[in-house]
């Protein structure tokens, strides 16, 4: 049976640690750009062309890179730097945002540049989440799992906070130039941040040998794994040694029920998060009639109920952990489903609270047991598996939601949103199963 740490969340050890504070800095900074960026994008194509079809589009554009660059992103973050490796995703994301704020700001920005620049920031993003969960892993002591992932997500969702809540009124004064030129600008202090966290140059293969904090059936699958002879042959391009570590970290995944069931709730949570970005801008639009600014409170809604529920999951005694998993599942799939029929701003925004209560709390539940039970030099290849599972949901769903939305109406592309996270509630409910 799988265990995971039970000790009580200490902030003081957590924030004492010159290295996670900034990292903290670089998730809420980069998290304030990306933000205003989604949001203002996403506004910007509904205004030019009227059609959720073409905000899906959006959608799948920055998705899309994660059926192929995790294959070989998970096994670079288990064998390079993942500091170095992070600033790098972050300094090529940025030059390429500020040359399309460059372009909006002359007046020539047509559709094409927005999705040219939104595939370039998917492809860095597809590395970039698996890169720093796998960081903190490396810079947070085992016992401080919980609080590290819930101070991370705190940090992301204050920045998502202040972007929502300022992208409205920004976006009618600055306009689409100005946001991503804040955006851009973002990428190069999270670059800085951190490269900050830590000195030196650490390669994920020398904490191979470290304890590990994980079942004993876990312990038992990755020596099994790591013994088996895989031949470090180098070619041009791919090699048969990378070729091995992806092999190897299938391999751990298919041996290990409660990561799998694990992953794949949160793979489910994450791409309903990020597809429902096509329904929330023509709730704003068609239903609430809020313009700009009423996305930019829905969207600050969000991240208000994502920190509150990041800072509760962090104190809950493990017995309470995974019942209130699976209780937020079920609050996603039953909260969408009612959605549309919440027809008055306050009344969305109150919705948009309990959907990041729920996707918060679910989240630090799923990433400090994983962090817990998967060995650091599994982590990469575990965090991208979950990576593609989420990008292979999150194209069906936002090409799904868009054609819906526009063609049957925004009842039916909720309720196709509740139908995702019952899926989700079922998946949590095995994870809970195998943790007795």
């Amino acid at each position: 049976m799988a265990t995971t740490a039970t000790n009580p969340v200490d902030w003081k050890v957590i924030w004492a640690q010159r290295g996670f504070r900034y990292f903290f800095l670089a998730m809420f900074v980069s998290l304030f750009g990306s933000g205003m960026n989604f949001a203002g994008v996403s506004w910007y194509i509904l205004s030019a062309t009227h059609s959720t079809v073409k905000v899906s589009l959006q959608v799948i554009v920055v998705t899309l890179p994660g059926l192929f660059v995790p294959f070989l992103g998970g096994v670079l973050i288990d064998r390079l730097d993942r500091r170095y490796l992070g600033v790098l995703l972050d300094i090529v994301r940025g030059f390429f945002v500020l040359a399309t704020a460059y372009i909006a700001w002359r007046g020539h920005l047509q559709l094409w540049h927005l999705y040219a620049m939104t595939l370039i920031t998917g492809v860095g993003s597809a590395m970039y989440w698996a890169t720093v969960n796998a960081l903190v892993q490396e810079v947070i002591p085992p016992s401080q799992f919980t609080g590290a992932n819930a101070a991370v997500l705190v940090g992301v969702q204050s920045g998502m906070l202040i972007a929502g809540a300022f992208v409205g009124f920004l976006y009618n004064s600055a306009g689409i130039a100005g946001i991503l030129a804040i955006d851009g600008a973002t990428y190069f202090v999270s670059a800085y941040c951190l490269y900050q966290v830590r000195r030196g140059y650490v390669s994920p293969r020398e904490s191979q040998k470290y304890p590990r904090e994980y079942s004993e059936a876990t312990a038992a699958t990755a020596e099994a794994l790591e013994t088996g002879e895989n031949p470090e042959v180098a070619e041009a391009g791919l090699s048969l040694a990378v070729y091995a570590d992806m092999k190897e970290g299938f391999a751990y995944l298919k041996q290990q029920p409660l990561v799998l069931a694990l992953g794949i709730t949160h793979a489910i949570m994450m791409a309903g998060v990020v597809s429902a970005n096509v329904v929330l801008v023509a709730l704003a639009n068609d239903i609430l009639r809020a313009g700009p600014q009423g996305l930019g409170f829905l969207e600050a809604g969000w991240a208000t109920g994502a920190i509150i529920g990041g800072l509760i999951a962090s104190q809950l005694p493990q017995a309470l952990r995974m019942p209130l998993y699976v209780a937020a599942c079920a609050g996603l799939a039953v909260g969408h489903l009612a959605t549309p029929f919440v027809a008055f701003l306050v009344g969305a925004v109150m919705m948009q609270i309990l959907f990041g209560f729920c996707r918060a709390l679910g989240g630090v539940v799923a990433q400090s047991s994983l962090m817990t039970i998967v060995p650091r030099h599994f982590m990469g290849r575990t965090q991208s598996a979950m990576a593609i599972l989420t990008t292979v949901v999150q194209l069906f769903m936002s090409m799904a939601l868009g054609w819906v939305a526009e063609g049957a109406g925004l009842v039916v592309a909720y309720a196709l949103l509740a139908v995702l996270y019952t899926g989700a509630t079922v998946s949590a409910i095995r994870a809970r199963q195998l943790l007795r």
